[in-house]
């Protein structure tokens, strides 16, 4: 998906959240809660408490570094760690074609349901199941190291239960950037969810750009990331 369109409609869902937000701050005080993150919602002020969800976010940037190095940033060796971890990784022919279809990408693809679940199923296991679990889909031959790392980052930080990974969160995320699920029907819960998963997005995307400038420079990795491309095959 193109980064120029992501941004436009993070700028819109900043404009809805503040609407929002004022609404609810002249009748009651409301709780957002998710896994790590607890946002107050009152008349003189809101509070974010966030220590847990800003420890896995340091925990992930370190962590995920220490493995790029050890590996020298090997895409083969970065889907051994993964295989490893028992998160399944499929090698489907003319993968980018089929994923085009329901609007992924190749690299990680988070918890479907339903039709869709259905489809990933069909294509990388030849069975009919109706939910799947991570799972990542790439065609066979070379990965570019950038776009990899950019997925495996995100994958880790899945792998540490950040927020903005479950099945709701990311289903509205997709539905509101393609225009199937209206930003001003988003209720302020369903808005700060979605800001978790943008938020892992772009945590990724910092990350690859800084792990660059420490090896082999950020223009490269700029110009695969910020076009949100497929594999480089």
């Amino acid at each position: 998906m193109d980064n120029l369109f992501k941004k436009i409609k993070y700028f819109i869902l900043s404009f809805q959240e503040k609407f929002l937000l004022d609404k609810l701050k002249s009748s009651t005080k409301r709780n957002y809660v998710n896994k790590t993150t607890k946002k107050v919602i009152g008349n003189a002020a809101d509070l974010t408490l966030n220590s847990e969800t800003l420890k896995l976010i340091e925990k992930a940037k370190e962590n995920v570094t220490a493995i790029a190095k050890q590996t020298n940033c090997d895409p083969q060796a970065l889907l051994d760690y993964i295989k490893a971890a028992k998160t399944p990784v499929f090698k489907v022919a003319h993968a980018d074609k089929f994923l085009n279809l329901i609007k992924e990408e190749e690299g990680l693809i988070y918890e479907k349901k339903g039709i869709v679940a259905l489809y990933l199923s069909l294509i990388t296991k030849k069975q009919f199941q109706l939910s799947t679990e991570p799972m990542f889909i790439l065609r066979e031959g070379n990965i570019d190291k950038h776009y990899m790392l950019h997925h495996f980052y995100r994958w880790y930080s899945l792998k540490l239960d950040l927020p903005g990974f479950d099945y709701d969160t990311q289903k509205k995320f997709k539905a509101s950037l393609f225009k199937k699920l209206p930003i001003n029907k988003l209720s302020i819960e369903d808005i700060y969810a979605i800001k978790e998963a943008v938020a892992r997005d772009q945590e990724a995307t910092d990350f690859v750009l800084e792990f660059a400038k420490l090896t082999d420079g950020s223009r490269n990795a700029h110009d695969k990331i910020k076009t949100d491309k497929g594999a480089n095959i």
